[in-house]
């Protein structure tokens, strides 16, 4: 199958998924696919309930609420990559831009799949410096990464991995069964942190989305920066 088509049905799939168990679907599912990556970013996602409560400023309810759906939800969404795509995806990743009505889902493939075209982190314009910020961020909200590296999916989507962040507290909260708590507040911090950053400079362009999450257990995680493309 063309890999137009893979991305097509595979944002199909998600779609529904989505608006059979939240009540609305995303109005769009943009796929992307370079290994070791796929994303998929949704635009206009927020069902009338989540509306009302994000209006009256419980975003943290909304995310707590979507955070349990997705956890049943990912399995499926792992299987489908599987079977439409031939994709094994070992971990996944996703956040919420409620204000935005968007979000985003990461896959992290199998690096053992198909080695001939394994991912190769490319270098781009300002990834130097992209790092310095990065690390700065991490240092103001947790401490220096272990490691950090990044890649430009497409010309709309940089993504940034980070590992070795957890602080001691942290570690002793996740293991005191803390972690949805955990989660939610460092989002909000570090997405704070994020969206203040100089990013825009760097890059020069617009930042339309930031977007982040973790694997405690791991001790992982993701930066998703959603781009606006400059019109020539």
């Amino acid at each position: 199958m063309e890999k137009t088509s893979v991305q097509a049905e595979i944002a199909s799939y998600t779609g529904k998924l989505l608006r059979d168990n939240f009540g609305k679907g995303p109005s769009s599912v943009y796929v992307s696919i370079k290994k070791p990556f796929v994303t998929l970013h949704l635009r206009d996602f927020l069902a009338p309930m989540e509306r009302v409560l994000v209006s009256q400023g419980k975003t943290m309810k909304v995310e707590e609420t979507r955070d349990i759906l997705m956890q049943e939800l990912l399995p499926e969404i792992k299987a489908t990559l599987k079977v439409t795509a031939n994709l094994a995806v070992n971990e996944m990743y996703y956040d919420w831009s409620l204000q935005n009505r968007t979000g985003i889902l990461i896959g992290i493939i199998n690096e053992d799949e198909g080695e001939d075209d394994a991912a190769i982190l490319e270098e781009y314009s300002g990834k130097e410096a992209i790092h310095n910020e990065i690390a700065r961020v991490s240092k103001q909200a947790e401490k220096l990464p272990a490691s950090l590296d990044s890649c430009m999916i497409n010309d709309r989507t940089l993504i940034i991995t980070r590992e070795g962040i957890l602080v001691r507290i942290e570690k002793e909260l996740i293991r005191s069964g803390f972690e949805e708590e955990l989660k939610l507040t460092k989002r909000h911090l570090e997405k704070r942190l994020l969206h203040a950053s100089n990013f825009e400079a760097i890059l020069q362009t617009n930042v339309a989305d930031i977007f982040v999450d973790w694997d405690f257990k791991l001790d992982k995680s993701y930066i998703i920066i959603i781009l606006q493309p400059n019109k020539h």
